[in-house]
């Protein structure tokens, strides 16, 4: 099981990125698939999921109407899209994998791949 996240990079206060996590090794549409972000100095937190049962999504409160998720399972990847970012979005992102419920719980991934840096500046 391995998972490839990209799409990170600089952007302005109020533009938009849209990350990738493309999977290789078994077949996304099975997991759950979770974003979290860690910011230097401060712990990891969740951003977004999306469950393999149904394609529930979820979001912290702190992106919701600004960030979506989504998978395309033909590219065996989940995406996500961030509009209108802040600089207090600056962090790498990882994507997790699991078998299991989504949640926005690290404790609850038990598969992960290499962050990606996203940088939000003027």
């Amino acid at each position: 099981v391995q998972l490839q996240a990209s799409g990170g990079g600089l952007v302005q206060p109020g533009g938009s990125l849209r990350l990738s996590c493309a999977a290789s090794g078994f077949t996304l549409d099975y997991y759950a698939i979770g974003w979290f972000r860690q910011a230097p100095g401060k712990e990891r937190e969740g951003v977004s999921c999306i469950s393999s049962s149904d394609g529930s999504t979820y979001y912290a409160d702190s992106v919701k109407g600004r960030f979506t998720i989504s998978r395309d399972n033909a590219k065996n990847t989940v995406y996500l899209q961030m509009n209108s970012l802040k600089p207090e979005d600056a962090a790498v992102y990882y994507c997790a994998a699991d078998p299991g419920v989504a949640t926005l719980n690290e404790l609850d991934f038990s598969s992960w791949g290499q962050g990606t840096q996203v940088t939000v500046s003027s």
